[in-house]
């Protein structure tokens, strides 16, 4: 049976493949995609969310979930472009009526109690909502994978800060510490899967829904990746989430106690990792410390290349 998932992302270019990935592999049924500020603002996100299911037209769409109006101090619209989707220009049909994302995670976790995984891709402030809106979902949580934070790496926002992170550090402390199942994707292991040239002709060779959209984005980032980090590629951090789902064995894993930095002037959003031998910590967090390039490069060629949308 597929895993049942809502995706909470601030599409962005790499949540717009994610979302693909995942609407592409038989094994995972994506209820929701759940839109929230982060790469780009909240209506942007909204608007993003509709775009990416309408390209793709999948053959039975998740819910949409309405980015709530949340505005951080920064964006990734260098990165990713000043709509978020590399600047392309999609239509978008406005819908008729909209649901609050975190309502729309609330109703499918009551509706399919301990059976719904969630994969947070942006910010923590939509989750943190919904728990605060219902504190009895969490215990309905079968799992939650996170995109976010640093360990030993560099932070991508401050020299120790990961964006989503960053952006609202009381909420990712908030969800870390909610007691739900966490396995936590750093930037340790995001960076070490770049997205080559050579990755994305074979993108050009699909013909299909999926192929032809993401060939029009994916390529958008490779002039501000290099620009911004000096490789040849894209990071799609985001995909790791999914991959993580249809390909556990590909990620190893640390079971940690992590929180955050919520006040540092310098340190704002950074994640503590408590290795400590005698620490007294409870662990909270499956942390990625490594991942197989190698399988998970197969895996995203392969769903992708045998999916139908």
């Amino acid at each position: 049976m597929a895993e049942k998932v809502i995706l909470i992302a601030d599409p962005g270019i790499d949540a717009a493949f994610a979302t693909a990935l995942a609407l592409n592999d038989p094994d995972i049924d994506v209820l929701a995609l759940a839109a929230t500020a982060g790469n780009v603002s909240a209506e942007q996100a909204t608007r993003n969310a509709h775009i990416i299911i309408e390209q793709l037209d999948p053959r039975r769409w998740p819910r949409i979930g309405t980015a709530l109006p949340i505005v951080y101090e920064a964006d990734q619209r260098e990165l990713h472009g000043p709509d978020g989707l590399g600047g392309q220009d999609f239509p978008c049909a406005p819908p008729h009526h909209s649901t609050p994302s975190d309502k729309i995670i609330i109703d499918h976790l009551r509706q399919h109690p301990n059976e719904v995984t969630i994969l947070q891709l942006g910010p923590s402030t939509i989750l943190a909502r919904a728990l605060d809106r219902d504190p009895e979902v969490v215990h309905l949580i079968q799992k939650l994978v996170i995109v976010g934070g640093t360990w030993r790496e560099p932070g991508d926002i401050s020299p120790c800060a990961e964006f989503h992170f960053w952006c609202d550090p009381l909420a990712a402390r908030q969800v870390l510490r909610c007691g739900a199942p966490v396995t936590l994707i750093p930037l340790d292991v995001t960076r070490k899967m770049i997205f080559s040239p050579n990755d994305i002709r074979h993108l050009g060779a699909m013909d299909s829904r999926t192929g032809r959209f993401l060939k029009r984005i994916v390529p958008m980032l490779l002039a501000p990746t290099a620009g911004l980090y000096g490789i040849e590629g894209a990071y799609l951090a985001d995909a790791l989430a999914v991959a993580y789902l249809s390909r556990p064995t590909a990620f190893t894993l640390k079971t940690v106690a992590i929180d955050v930095e919520t006040r540092g002037e310098l340190t704002r959003g950074m994640t503590v990792v408590d290795t400590r031998w005698a620490s007294k910590a409870r662990p909270n967090t499956d942390l990625a410390t490594d991942i197989d390039i190698s399988a998970l490069r197969q895996y995203i060629h392969h769903t992708l290349a045998d999916g139908s949308s």
